[in-house]
């Protein structure tokens, strides 16, 4: 006697279609935001292989979580054996509590700022009351910087040394693949300028700014501008360079074309030139964007500028038994807000370009 099993499809043929057509549209957008093992688990959903998507959601999620995993445990098993002079080096358990110590930090100094700006408000009040409007002042509270203070200022930091690298590279860039004539005259100078550290850069920028920025804004510091500046120094080079090799290296045939229809220059830059080099362009973006938050943070370090390098060189010198866990949280903050950046970038990079490696 036999038992026939009767399998019914979940949805139909059409709708499970669709939703792999959606899939296979969606993959490389989902793959470039870091949500790239969620792709094995919709093709499960979808009716695809479960022994192939099992395998490849083993290589994009399990064995990375594995990793990950082993990492933290030789942390917490190793880290207490190792004596320094701020005491035994933390292990996860002691970092992850600093994360709570300097979020209930941020929330107090938070908390002090709004009861500040109450009593100035009541103290106008009262003022413009006794017919004193001219003794009316508005300060804004100057109160310590919190560990997210810090981080914000220096995203902000180096956003303003990425922009002004990539107004300054992308150009020059395109001028040195198009022209040998100014690739010739200006390769020198960027294998002369490429290596140099950004603790060289770091007091002559200052000098400079000093001597220029006389009057400084107040939503631009002076410690601001000389922190981008010296990340403009340095990480505008792969950025020129991958520029400069992606302009070149477009097909001759296309720039015949161009020819041939008589383009302007602007036209055959931006229907020609630019669209084939986009993918070296935004493999250069990526390298400078990495390279420039390196950098921001020896720059602060170094010249006790507002930011994440000052925060972890200010813990060094305060030497408490809690510094050394708030200078590992650093690193690790350092680490994936770098990681992040570059997902942005990659993300972008596939939104504007047809082909690009990873």
């Amino acid at each position: 006697m036999s038992t026939e099993t009767t399998i019914v499809p979940i949805a139909s043929p059409d709708a499970s279609n669709k939703f792999r057509n959606f899939i296979n549209k969606s993959e490389t957008t989902i793959d470039a935001i870091g949500f790239g093992w969620l792709i094995p688990i919709l093709r499960i959903i979808a009716g695809d292989n479960v022994q192939e998507q099992l395998s490849e959601l083993r290589h994009r999620l399990f064995i990375p979580l594995l990793g990950l995993s082993l990492f933290i445990a030789a942390w917490a098993i190793f880290a207490p054996k190792v004596n320094t002079s701020l005491g035994a080096i933390p292990g996860p358990a002691q970092v992850w509590h600093q994360v709570g110590v300097l979020w209930s930090d941020h929330q107090n100094e938070r908390e002090k700022a709004v009861q500040f700006q109450e009593r100035m408000r009541v103290r106008n009040e009262k003022l413009i009351a006794q017919g004193k409007a001219d003794k009316v002042k508005e300060r804004s509270y100057t109160g310590k910087p919190t560990y997210l203070d810090q981080i914000g200022t220096s995203l902000v930091t180096v956003a303003l040394g990425f922009f002004i690298a990539v107004v300054i590279a992308v150009p020059l860039g395109i001028a040195s693949g198009l022209s040998r004539t100014f690739n010739g005259a200006i390769n020198p100078l960027i294998q002369i300028f490429k290596p140099v550290s950004p603790l060289a850069w770091l007091p002559i920028v200052t000098m400079v700014v000093s001597a220029l920025y006389v009057n400084p804004l107040e939503w631009l510091p002076k410690a601001l501008v000389v922190s981008a500046i010296t990340v403009t120094l340095c990480s505008l080079w792969p950025t020129l360079i991958n520029t400069s090799l992606g302009v070149s290296s477009v097909d001759k045939d296309l720039m015949n074309v161009g020819k041939v229809l008589q383009l302007p220059t602007y036209q055959t830059i931006t229907k020609v030139v630019l669209p084939s080099a986009l993918p070296l362009i935004f493999t250069g973006l990526r390298l400078s964007l990495g390279v420039g938050w390196m950098v921001l943070i020896a720059a602060e370090m170094l010249a006790q500028n507002p930011g994440l390098g000052k925060f972890v060189w200010d813990e060094f010198q305060n030497g408490s038994s809690d510094s050394l866990a708030r200078i590992m949280l650093a690193v690790l903050t350092i680490g994936l807000i770098g990681f992040l950046l570059d997902r942005v970038m990659y993300a972008l990079q596939q939104a504007f370009t047809f082909s690009s490696s990873r």
